[in-house]
């Protein structure tokens, strides 16, 4: 089990209809047709920056870039994109992309050995 910790800098201005994209489109989008699994989402605040985030779980590697590839080449992601991008401007500037790996003595590592038997 690997897990992935997506973090998105959206804009105050239109926060909100982030978040209703991301919970009434992405999330579904990503969990039922692509099978991501969203363990926990966050928002948080750095200075002046208002960020989201989310901790996914891949079995591997290629699931993880062929969940990825089909999610971001989808037809019906890519027009409600087209338009709450025309309807609300911009709504994810930077985005970072994040491998966690557990360290040998991690409570994750343990938990993810413990459901694999």
């Amino acid at each position: 089990m690997i897990q992935q910790l997506r973090i998105y800098e959206i804009f105050e201005r239109n926060k909100a209809a982030f978040h209703n994209r991301f919970r009434d489109h992405a999330a579904r989008i990503m969990r039922t047709k692509f099978g991501f699994r969203i363990v926990a989402m966050w928002e948080t605040k750095q200075g002046d920056r208002t960020e989201f985030a989310y901790l996914l779980e891949w079995p591997d590697e290629a699931t993880k870039t062929a969940a990825w590839s089909a999610f971001m080449a989808d037809a019906e992601w890519s027009e409600i994109k087209r338009v709450t991008h025309a309807e609300h401007g911009l709504m994810v500037g930077e985005i970072e992309d994040r491998w966690l790996v557990p360290v040998e003595y991690s409570p994750a590592r343990e938990r993810s050995l413990s459901q694999a038997s």
